[in-house]
C-alpha cells in the first residue's frame, strides 16, 4: 500500500492534511482531507469514454453529511440518511460551479465526485474543505483537468479577516463568504454579510486568493507524488474543419447583423438567430444533414456567440440595444394578492417576480436538523422556477438545486434586514412568472417591496442586480455589462450578483468562466453593480418608501411577554393542561420557550380580545400569592372536609369545612357550596414544606359575639 500525504499548514498553528492511497482505491482518484477531527473523504469516476452525442460536461457533484460523524442519529423514521438537505446541496453547488468551468471544452465523458464528511467535532466548519477535497482526488486521477483549484471561508471577526474560522468564531463575523480560485484567478465567490463596502468584499477575496494558492500548490507536489502529472488521453468530440468553416463563412455576417439590431424583444430575437441557421441548414442535402447536425448545432452556437461577443466589444451594442450601464424598464406594484399577509410584483425587462409574505408563530418555524447543525429558523425564502417563466412545454419535477440554490441568495440578501427581536415567523415565496436575466434578483426586490407590503419593519430595503463581462485578451479588452440577459449570462464569463442598501453589501454571488480576471475588473464590476442597485432601490421606494405602519386585518397579531423561568412549568401545567385550557378558552395560540433566566411567551390571535384574555390568565398564573390578600375563587371539588379552590390561575388550596363560617358546620350540605360556586376566600397561610395553601371564607366576615351566638 502506496500512502503518501501532504500537509497545508495555516497562519494560525492549525493544519490540512491529505492523504491518498489508503481508501477507495478503485475510484479514479480518492483523498481523505482532514482539518483537526474533521474528515472528508473525496472519491472521483470518470466514464473511459463520452457518450455519443454528448456535447457538453456531465458533471455530477454530491456532498453528503453523515450523521455518525458527529455521533448523532439521524431523524425520521427509518433512522437512517436519505435524500440531500438544502445545506447539501448548497455545499455541493459550491464544489460544482468551482470545478466545472476547468474541465477541458471537448471533455464529455460522465464525470462523478463524490465528497463525504465521515468525522466532525462541530470545531472546524466542513463546507470549506469540501473544494480542496474534491480538487485533490481529480489532482491523483488521470482525468484531465485544468486545476488544481481550493476553497475556502474569509469571515471579518472584530474588523480582522480569518480563513476557514470555527463554527464558534463565525458567530461574531459581519462578513462570511466561500471564495474558490486556481493558483491565478478567481473562479467562484459566495456569501453574506452586514451592509460592507465594495473595497471591504474586494479585500476578503484577496486574503481567500493568498490562502488557496498555498493549497494549489500542496495539490501539485501530491499530483506529482503519485504519478499522475500526465493525464488520459481521450477523443470526445470529432470535427469537420471544412464543415466549420462552411458554416462561419455563410452565417456569421447575418447572425452579426441580427445581434446589432438591438431587438428589445427575447422571442423575436431568438426567431431572427433561428431563421438564419435554418436558412444555411436548408441548402444542405438530407443525407449530409442527419450525419452532421450535431457539428452544425456546435459550430453555429459557436457563431452566435461570437457575433454577440463582438457585437459588445467593438460597437457597444447590447442584443437589445441597451447600453453597457443601462438598467432595463422596471415596474412594480404592491398589495396585488388579497389573500397572504403582504404581495408585490417586480417587474424588470422581460423578468417578474410575484412574491408573498406569510407571518406565522412558534408553531411555523422550520426545525433544522443537519448532522452538524441544529436549531430552528424564523425566517425562510423559497424560490419557485416553473418552466413557463421561459416559455417551455414540460412539467415542474419539484425544487431543483438551481431553486435552492437561487432561493439561498436571496435568503442571504434579506434575513440580515428582518429585525433580531421580530415576534413573527416570516416566510417569502418568489414564484418566478417570467425569465431573461437575473430572477433571483427579482426575488430580492419583490421580496423587499413584500415585506413592507407586509408591514414588517425591515431596517433598510435591499435591492439586487447581475453583472456580466464580456472580456479578451485575459482581460486586456473588456465591457462589463449591468442587469445582464439571459445571453448574456450564457455567452459571457462572468455572472456577478450582488445584492444591498444604500449602505453597504448585504450578500454576493460570482462565477467567473474565463481566466485572466484582474482585480481591476472586479473592482469596476462592483463599482457598476453599485450604481445599478442604488437606481433598482429608487424605482422600488417610488413604488413602496417604507414599511406600512401596521399588519393588514387578517395577519395574526403576536404579543411577546417575559416571565420567570421557574413559572414556566406553572403556566404549561402537568402534561400542558392549563397552557391547552388557556388556548381553548381564550382562541389564541400560546408558545413558551427558555431563553437565560427567563421565560419568553408569545401570544398570537386574529383578535385583540383573545390576547388580552390570554395575558390576564398568563399574569394570574405568574403573580405570587400574597398572604393577607383576598382573593375570587372558584370551587373546583366537595370533600367531606371542604372545598378546593381555584383562586388564581393554576393555583388551587382547600377551603377547609372550619373555614367557611364562624357557625361550627357539621357536613359540606349544610354549607350550600357546589362545584362551579365562585367564593372570596383570603390567604391565611402557605406552608413553607409543602407549598399548600391555607384558605378562609370566615376570616373575611366578622367574628360574631356572644350574644349573636346566643351564649
Amino acid at each position: 500500500m502506496n500512502v503518501v500525504t501532504k500537509t497545508i499548514t495555516l497562519g494560525d498553528g492549525r493544519s490540512i492534511t491529505i492523504e491518498t492511497g489508503k481508501l477507495a482505491k478503485q475510484a479514479d482518484g480518492a483523498v481523505m482531507v482532514r482539518m483537526g477531527n474533521t474528515m472528508l473523504l473525496a472519491t472521483v469516476c470518470a466514464a473511459a469514454d463520452a457518450v455519443p452525442g454528448t456535447d457538453f460536461m456531465p458533471l455530477s457533484v454530491d456532498y453528503k453529511e453523515k450523521f455518525a460523524s458527529n455521533g448523532r442519529f439521524p431523524g425520521g423514521f427509518t433512522r437512517r440518511e436519505g435524500r440531500a438537505s438544502d445545506y447539501e446541496i448548497l455545499v455541493s453547488r459550491l464544489v460544482d460551479r468551482a470545478l466545472r468551468p476547468l474541465f477541458p471544452d471537448d471533455f464529455h465523458a460522465e464525470t462523478f465526485v463524490n465528497v463525504t464528511l465521515y468525522s466532525a467535532d462541530g470545531v472546524d466548519m466542513p463546507d470549506a474543505l469540501a473544494g480542496l477535497a474534491a480538487s485533490a482526488a481529480l489532482a491523483v486521477s488521470d482525468i484531465p483537468f485544468n486545476g488544481p483549484i481550493s476553497e475556502v471561508r474569509v469571515a471579518r471577526i472584530d474588523g480582522k479577516f480569518v480563513v476557514n474560522p470555527t463554527f464558534a468564531q463565525l458567530e461574531d463575523a459581519d462578513m462570511d463568504i466561500i471564495v474558490a480560485a486556481t493558483l491565478d484567478n478567481i473562479m467562484m465567490v459566495e456569501g453574506e454579510m452586514k451592509e460592507v463596502s465594495e473595497e471591504d468584499l474586494l479585500n476578503a477575496m484577496k486574503v481567500a486568493h493568498e490562502a488557496i494558492k498555498e493549497h494549489c500548490r500542496v495539490q501539485l507536489e501530491l499530483s506529482e507524488a503519485v504519478g499522475k502529472l500526465q493525464k488520459r488521453a481521450y477523443c470526445h468530440e470529432e470535427n469537420d474543419e471544412e464543415l466549420k468553416q462552411d458554416v462561419w463563412a455563410k452565417t456569421y455576417d447575418k447572425v452579426y447583423k441580427v445581434a446589432t439590431a438591438c431587438d428589445s424583444n427575447k422571442h423575436s430575437r431568438a426567431e431572427n438567430f433561428a431563421a438564419v441557421k435554418q436558412e444555411y441548414i436548408d441548402t444542405l442535402d438530407p443525407e449530409t444533414l442527419e450525419q452532421k447536425q450535431g457539428l452544425i448545432d456546435r459550430y453555429y452556437h459557436a457563431v452566435e456567440k461570437e457575433a454577440m461577443r463582438r457585437s459588445i466589444l467593438d460597437e457597444g451594442k447590447r442584443l437589445d440595444g441597451r447600453k453597457t450601464t443601462e438598467i432595463r424598464p422596471i415596474w412594480s406594484e404592491v398589495g396585488y394578492l388579497p389573500g397572504p399577509h403582504g404581495s408585490a410584483i417586480f417587474t424588470r425587462g422581460e423578468t417578474q417576480s410575484l412574491t408573498s409574505v406569510t407571518l406565522g408563530t412558534k408553531n411555523d418555524e422550520k426545525i433544522i436538523d443537519e448532522a452538524l447543525i441544529q436549531g430552528k429558523e424564523r425566517f425562510l425564502l423559497h424560490y419557485n422556477f416553473p418552466p413557463f417563466s421561459t416559455g417551455e412545454a414540460r412539467p415542474s419535477r419539484g425544487t431543483g438545486r438551481r431553486e435552492i440554490g437561487h432561493g439561498n441568495l436571496a435568503f442571504r440578501a434579506l434575513k440580515p434586514m428582518i429585525p433580531e427581536d421580530y415576534p413573527y415567523v416570516v416566510r417569502v415565496v418568489s414564484d418566478i412568472l417570467e425569465s431573461n436575466g437575473s430572477s433571483s434578483m427579482a426575488t430580492v426586490c419583490a421580496g423587499t417591496l413584500a415585506l413592507m407590503d407586509a408591514g414588517v419593519q425591515i431596517k433598510k430595503p435591499v435591492s439586487g442586480i447581475a453583472m456580466g463581462l464580456i472580456s479578451e485578451n485575459k482581460g486586456k479588452n473588456y465591457a462589463v455589462l449591468s442587469d445582464i440577459l439571459g445571453d448574456e449570462d450564457h455567452l459571457g464569463d462572468m455572472d456577478f450578483k450582488v445584492t444591498g442598501t444604500k449602505d453597504g453589501i448585504t450578500a454576493t454571488q460570482m462565477d467567473i468562466k474565463v481566466d485572466g480576471l484582474s482585480y481591476e475588473i472586479l473592482e469596476t464590476a462592483l463599482k457598476q453593480a453599485k450604481e445599478g442597485r442604488m437606481h433598482i432601490l429608487g424605482k422600488i421606494q417610488e413604488t413602496l418608501a417604507a414599511p406600512r405602519p401596521d399588519l393588514k386585518p387578517h395577519a395574526p397579531r403576536i404579543v411577546v411577554m417575559f416571565i420567570p423561568k421557574e413559572m414556566i412549568g406553572a403556566v404549561i401545567g402537568p402534561g400542558g393542561k392549563i397552557i391547552q385550557n388557556m388556548q381553548a378558552e381564550t382562541g389564541a395560540i400560546i408558545s413558551i420557550e427558555e431563553i437565560g433566566d427567563q421565560g419568553r411567551v408569545e401570544i398570537a390571535a386574529n383578535n385583540k380580545d383573545a390576547i388580552d384574555s390570554a395575558i390576564a390568565k398568563i399574569k394570574g398564573i405568574v403573580a405570587i400569592p400574597e398572604v393577607g390578600e383576598t382573593y375570587k375563587a372558584k370551587v373546583k371539588s366537595i370533600m367531606p372536609y371542604g372545598a378546593f379552590v381555584e383562586f388564581m390561575p393554576g393555583k388551587e388550596g382547600l377551603l377547609h369545612i372550619s373555614e367557611l363560617e364562624w357557625r361550627r358546620i357539621e357536613t359540606m350540605e349544610q354549607s350550600g357550596l357546589k362545584e362551579g360556586d365562585m367564593v372570596d376566600v383570603k390567604l391565611l397561610d402557605i406552608d413553607e414544606k409543602t407549598g399548600k395553601f391555607k384558605l378562609s371564607k370566615r376570616a373575611l366576615t366578622p367574628r360574631p359575639s356572644k350574644e349573636e351566638k346566643g351564649e
